[in-house]
């Protein structure tokens, strides 16, 4: 088969397709043909060196995909070949095949293409497992997302908004902002031009919203705590903003605040499993309602992938961005 290959750590260029051999397939796996992959901010991290594929996972990048059962492993009882699915990767989605564990398979949502399809499973997981299953995030709620237009963000919006969450966001751009109000968003802040945490105080009447959805990590850190209620939540996803901060923890025992954090593609079969499993029947009923849509903003063949790479890293996009061999 075919696949982006990470010729050596590096910027963009570093990505060639080249001829691989096929994936093996486990007594519980299934091996899909790809019909698109989508980018995720950890395949720049991998493609740098930084972020090295789980043990015994696919040195090849991309962490789902779309596609159709090609073949089955012999304990495999739920699906059966020709199905169109899409499924969470621990890597391997930049290729013409990939062999995932059964349990990571879902059935493409009602209403939405196989390309398409493609789109939800990392965003889906990330943001059921994180503020959900873990921060019990309710209705009546309110909820932070920063980076509001990313493909988690404009997923996590849709979702908490048919849950009856009050949905704050952050973004760069009017742009980015007009297109999170578009899809649910109650509150846009432009994160360069006002303070978030004072816009914030000012919408919930000085008191703060109930979770927090966080990418940046250390440089936000402080002042997420500053934006949390009572009992509020603060749940780190990412550090793009870096690793270490210095931290006044007063906020922490005044308000009883919790900080969480949690990270996806290190996790066992049998956890992703679990999550894979409350995913669709949480999520996927909404997806076929059109209560959530997919948010593709570009997609490239598969042998374009560095110029997919160089889109992503200039934060221009809104939402997903697919690849198809």
């Amino acid at each position: 088969m075919k696949a982006i290959v990470i010729t050596t750590p590096g910027g963009p260029e570093v990505l060639q397709l080249q001829d691989v051999e096929d994936p093996k397939l486990g007594d519980d796996d299934v091996l899909i043909r790809v019909h698109a992959t989508a980018l995720n901010r950890a395949d720049t991290l991998q493609r740098k060196g930084s972020y090295p594929p789980p043990k015994g996972a696919s040195d090849y990048l991309g962490l789902e995909c779309s596609g159709t059962i090609e073949s089955l492993g012999k304990n495999v009882s739920r699906w059966k070949i020709d199905d169109q699915v899409c499924a969470l990767l621990a890597g391997g989605g930049y290729a013409e095949k990939v062999a995932v564990p059964a349990g990571q398979v879902l059935p493409v949502p009602p209403g939405v293409s196989l390309q398409d399809a493609a789109s939800f499973p990392e965003v889906a997981c990330t943001v059921w497992s994180t503020i959900f299953m873990i921060s019990r995030l309710s209705q009546g709620e309110s909820l932070l997302i920063h980076g509001g237009s990313s493909g988690i963000g404009t997923f996590a919006i849709q979702i908490a908004k048919c849950r009856g969450v009050r949905v704050f966001v952050t973004a760069g751009s009017e742009e980015k902002l007009d297109f999170c109000n578009s899809i649910g968003a109650d509150v846009a802040i432009n994160y360069k031009t006002q303070d978030f945490v004072a816009r914030v105080k000012e919408e919930t009447g000085g008191q703060g919203v109930d979770v927090i959805l966080d990418c940046m990590g250390a440089s936000y850190y402080q002042r997420n705590l500053e934006s949390l209620n009572f009992d509020g939540r603060l749940f780190i996803i990412g550090f793009q903003g870096g690793v270490t901060a210095q931290v006044d923890l007063r906020p922490l025992v005044a308000k009883r605040l919790t900080v969480q954090g949690a990270g996806l593609r290190n996790r066992s079969v049998e956890n992703k499993a679990v999550i894979i499993s409350e995913v669709e029947k949480n999520v996927w009923p909404a997806i076929a309602e059109g209560k959530v849509k997919p948010v593709v903003y570009k997609t490239f063949p598969l042998s374009e992938a560095a110029e997919a790479h160089r889109l992503m890293e200039s934060s221009q996009h809104i939402g997903k961005i697919l690849l198809v061999p």
